[in-house]
Order: structure tokens, then C-alpha cells, then sequence
């Protein structure tokens, strides 16, 4: 029988990150480094950090690593190195090189598994046109896994989380709630269908989504992770001041979320975001208690979160469907700054 990963955590993939708030405040007194030929660093928490090199080139940097949120060793791969690829297609690049980040405990898990980790995270690579390079490997438990990534982006046409501009449609490429569902499958109130749908979700690149945004001239996104798209709408909102309106009702769901929230299924880690949201955070008239709160589910390897000019918003919707995303949709819009950040309309 193979070796089951999540017999080692409680938590696993992007919902095991550290409270946004408290990460916050943990980098709050850091100095910032001072060279003109930083283009992107970490004053406004965005994707990944980017560097000119030259009028023309600039490199995407970024790493992320995580628990497993899947038994399946080679699974965990492909989900690790899609999620760590995607910090360079939020912020409008091409990646090309990467370093594997490997915690494997080599007396407690058979060393095939650390080999099938690998082999998922060097096929995903290669799926996205990035040679893994070299890496470094520590023993540890429970085991972790990622990449760090290396991309390239005109200097120009660099998209970031403080891009959005009023009046801007705001379209998801990848439904919410993968979360809920890796919490309802370990808790076995999910059907086999709504996992499997999950783990496709999680392994699918965003590199359709990079393509488009760099074809209609998006300038604000940002990718939904850990903080789940309350928490990353917020933090596009700040960087960009202007209040972020989402629309729940036209929020796209893997199927079986809102069942499972409805049963109480929410993990931990949405009221972790919640808690980090609510003080700039309005709910509109009828919110619905389970949207509010699945729009604060931890997401692994989600989708882009994009703030797309109103008269391009609807090609660019309907060249995502036509790319393989049928799962997109607009779901809101960027307002002159109000009284909050984020609203969450029922």
C-alpha cells in the first residue's frame, strides 16, 4: 500500500501559511532595500519580488514551499510546482529556471516518495517550460516541498497587486474552495468526484491566464492563495487605494463547497483570514454567512485575480473560456476608495 502524506500533517498546502496579520507584523520592522533597479519588493506584499536588468528584461524572483494537502506523493509535486510557478504568471512574466526546496524525514518515509515529490515537481516544470536546476534538501519532518522560481517580464508591462484603477471588472480564472474540500476529504464528507476536481484545479498552471493579461493590457492582479480572495483582494485594494466590491453570488465554487460549509466544514484557516480582513472589510445587505466565510478559505495553487479594464473585461473573459477555463467569471469591480477596502456583496 503506498505511503499516505497526509498521515503526517493537520494541515497541508497554502492553509498551513502564518496568520496574515501576524505575518504582517512580523515584517513590519524590516528595512527595505534601496537600488533604483528594484521594481517590485515587499512594501505592498505582492506575488514576487522583480529586477531590471535592462530596458527590455527584468527577472521575476520567487519561492514558496508547503506541507502536503494530498496523499499521493507525485500529486503533491505537481501541486507545489504549479503553485510555486504562479507567483511569476501574477505578475505578467514567462518562467525559466528553478531551485527545488525539499524537507523529507529520510528514516520515516520511504525514499520513493521523495523521489515521486520530485518527479511531480520536475514533469509540472517541464509543463510550464522551466528547467529545475539544482535544489537543496534538509531532513524534516513532516515533509515539504517547493520550488524557487526564476521568470522574465518586459520592465514595462510588469502586473501587480497595486495595478487595479477604478471603474476596472475584476475576473477570477479558477473557481474557490479547495480548502473546504481537502478539509471535507480528510474528514471523508466528500464524494470522489468534488476531490478529484480539486487536485485538477490545484495542478493546473495559470499560464493562460499570464498570456491574456499581457494580450488585453492588465496591469493589476494578483494570485489567490493562503489569504484566500477576501484576504488578497484586500491586499490588491490597499496597494492599488481603492476599494475592491466582490459579488458572492457571481463567485465561481468547486463543486460540493458550499454543502460542506453549510455543514460546518470551514477550515481554520478562513477564520485565521477572516480575522485579518474584518477591520477594513464591509458586508453588504444579506451577505450569505458561508460566502463570507469561503471567500476567506485558504486556497492551494488558485487562480489569478485580475482588475481588467470594463470595455476589455468581456473578451478577455471569453478568450479564458475558450483556453479551457470555464470556470471564470467576472465576480466584481474596483471602486474610488470608500469607507473600506474590501466589500463583500451578497
Amino acid at each position: 500500500m503506498a505511503f499516505d502524506l497526509l498521515t503526517t500533517v493537520e494541515t497541508g498546502g497554502c492553509s498551513s501559511k502564518i496568520p496574515p496579520r501576524q505575518l504582517e507584523e512580523m515584517l513590519s520592522g524590516l528595512p527595505l532595500p534601496v537600488d533604483p533597479k528594484i521594481l517590485v519588493d515587499i512594501s505592498t506584499h505582492d506575488d514576487a519580488g522583480v529586477y531590471k536588468i535592462n530596458d527590455d528584461t527584468a527577472l521575476v524572483f520567487t519561492t514558496d514551499f508547503f506541507p502536503p494537502p494530498v496523499s499521493d506523493g507525485y500529486e503533491f509535486g505537481l501541486i507545489a510546482a504549479a503553485n510555486s510557478i504562479s507567483d511569476v504568471y501574477a505578475m505578467g512574466g514567462t518562467p525559466l529556471l528553478a531551485l527545488n526546496i525539499m524537507m523529507f524525514p529520510s528514516a520515516r518515509i520511504p525514499l520513493e516518495v521523495y523521489s515521486d515529490i520530485l518527479r511531480g515537481g520536475y514533469d509540472k516544470a517541464r509543463e510550464a517550460g522551466v528547467s529545475i536546476i539544482g535544489g537543496h534538501s534538509i531532513d524534516d519532518y513532516p515533509p515539504k516541498y517547493g520550488l524557487a522560481v526564476i521568470g522574465m517580464v518586459h520592465p514595462g508591462r510588469i502586473i501587480t497587486n497595486a495595478g487595479a484603477k477604478e471603474g476596472d471588472f475584476l475576473i477570477l480564472t479558477k473557481p474557490v474552495g479547495t480548502g473546504i474540500i481537502l478539509a471535507g476529504h480528510r474528514m471523508k464528507m466528500t464524494q470522489a468526484v468534488q476531490h478529484e476536481e480539486a487536485k485538477r484545479l490545484m495542478m493546473r498552471l495559470n499560464d493562460d491566464g499570464a498570456r491574456l493579461m499581457q494580450k488585453y493590457g492588465v496591469r493589476g492582479a494578483t494570485d489567490i492563495t493562503g489569504f484566500g480572495l477576501a484576504g488578497h483582494a484586500l491586499k490588491m485594494a490597499r496597494g492599488s487605494g481603492v476599494t475592491i466590491r466582490l459579488s458572492m453570488r457571481s463567485l465561481p465554487l468547486v463543486n460540493g463547497t458550499y454543502a460542506l460549509a453549510e455543514q460546518g466544514c470551514i477550515p481554520g484557516a478562513a477564520f485565521r483570514n477572516l480575522d485579518y480582513t474584518e477591520s477594513d472589510m464591509q458586508a453588504g445587505e444579506g451577505l450569505d454567512y458561508n460566502l463570507k466565510m469561503i471567500a476567506h478559505d485558504a486556497q492551494t495553487s488558485g487562480g489569478l485575480l485580475m482588475a481588467v479594464a470594463a470595455e476589455k473585461a468581456g473578451a478577455l473573459l471569453a478568450d479564458l473560456h475558450q483556453s479551457g477555463h470555464p470556470g471564470a467569471a467576472i465576480i466584481g469591480r474596483v471602486e474610488k476608495k470608500g469607507e473600506a477596502f474590501l466589500v463583500l456583496d451578497g
